[in-house]
């Protein structure tokens, strides 16, 4: 690479950084955020059938606030074409986004129902969707959104799997877990946390290990770093001067 082109990339790096250090934190108000998740949806509808239901859900499974018992409808879809009673029970542990966009783009549990004649489930994440335990206010404040955390999505999924494995009479059918990105990690963590409701996930894509004392925070751009060696040094002092300017 040109000396010119990394003395670009290097200037470039460092305005990036400066705007970014700059710029107030930003929040999507839920309103635009819902019609770009609804736009989403509609591209990409599940191409196979599947019935749309609700189950009331509690708001906060592990505390005893007033407000712990409010009950909001969490949306989940099922498609039971290839189901046999005692079959496996596929659940897609949905992740920040319209269920529906997940199940039109999780080919892979449609493509193996067969073989296992396993009952597919997508289950929407609270806050999403149309899983939105405040309604139109469920974005309004940091008290609405102290639900919405990755514990009580698991706990989520809990509640809802045995309710519907008693439902369907088939406590005798295995549950596997699956998702991709951050849903990737719901399904890792719930095999961990729910031993006894899962035998097993598959975690596509899942950043398990990406946090602090665990994985270098600097492990993405040590990789992109060497995609240019030619640039490395450049780029290492540029990341550098990025960081003393946030001192």
């Amino acid at each position: 690479m040109a000396p010119s082109s990394c003395f670009l990339l290097l200037l470039l790096f460092t305005i990036s950084a400066t705007l970014v250090e700059s710029s107030p934190a930003y929040f999507p108000g839920p309103n635009a955020y819902q019609i770009s998740l609804a736009k989403q949806a509609k591209k990409t509808e599940p191409d196979f059938p599947y019935k749309t239901h609700f189950f009331p859900q509690v708001l906060d499974h592990f505390t005893f606030q007033p407000k712990s018992s409010k009950i909001f409808y969490q949306k989940y879809l099922t498609n039971d074409h290839y189901w046999h009673r005692e079959a496996p029970i596929f659940v897609y542990t949905g992740n920040e986004g319209n269920i529906e966009w997940f199940a039109g783009n999780t080919g892979f549990m449609l493509d193996i129902a067969p073989k296992f004649q396993a009952l597919l489930v997508f289950i929407e994440h609270r806050f999403y969707g149309e899983s939105m335990p405040f309604g139109n206010d469920s974005y309004k404040s940091a008290e609405t959104l102290g639900y919405l955390n990755s514990q009580q999505a698991l706990a989520d999924f809990a509640v809802l799997i045995r309710s519907l494995k008693q439902n369907l009479s088939s406590e005798a059918s295995p549950v596997v877990v699956f998702g991709g990105s951050y849903g990737g990690m719901l399904a890792a963590w719930f095999r961990l946390k729910y031993p006894h409701i899962t035998i097993g996930a598959l975690a596509s894509s899942a950043p398990i290990l990406q946090f602090d004392d665990i994985t270098p925070w600097s492990s993405f751009y040590d990789a992109v770093s060497q995609d240019y060696k030619v640039c490395f040094k450049l780029k290492e002092t540029g990341l550098s001067l990025s960081l003393s300017l946030r001192i």
